[in-house]
């Protein structure tokens, strides 16, 4: 039988740490590391410049990452998708790339507070300055109003890394 990889994804608020802990688990793991804001930035460059933008354009790209991933997965490559897991149906739909051709998957829950999650944007905001007009302290609070902490009865494979990642 031919081996499957896993497909690893992260959930956690805004500024938790997703896309830091992705390169290193990719690193880590010996895995294909595939970035939503590198997708999103090259396909649609000067596009996204609300929320709802990124909504728009991220739904667009899901069904291209499915498939992508799933052929990676089938390769036997594990997948570290540094796309959000932070709401029930995001979660269903990557849950859905590994169920569909039977991989296994972890989700990686940052388990980071409101402040630490603050600072670290802010910290951010000075590294990037390209992300300044979305790494704020209100965007932080309008996206956390979507956030949903992961549950043992979506049926994944939760590992919590708690406030000292």
């Amino acid at each position: 039988m031919k081996k499957v990889g896993t497909l690893i994804f992260f959930c956690g608020k805004m500024g938790a740490g997703k896309s830091t802990k992705s390169k290193e688990f990719s690193v880590e793991n010996n895995a294909v590391l595939i970035s939503e804001d590198e997708w999103l930035s090259t396909l649609y460059p000067q596009q996204i410049s609300s929320f709802d933008d990124y909504i728009k354009y991220s739904a667009l790209l899901r069904p291209l990452i499915k498939s992508h991933v799933q052929k990676i997965l089938l390769t036997g490559a594990n997948v570290v998708l540094d796309f959000p897991a932070n709401t029930t149906k995001q979660r269903a739909w990557l849950k859905s790339i590994t169920k569909e051709i039977d991989a296994k998957h972890q989700l990686i829950y940052l388990e980071v507070s409101n402040e630490q999650c603050i600072k670290q944007i802010a910290k951010r905001r000075l590294e990037q300055p390209d992300r300044s007009a979305f790494d704020t302290e209100e965007m932080f609070y309008h996206v956390t109003k979507y956030f949903e902490i992961p549950l043992d009865n979506e049926g994944l494979e939760i590992t919590v890394i708690g406030e000292n990642i």
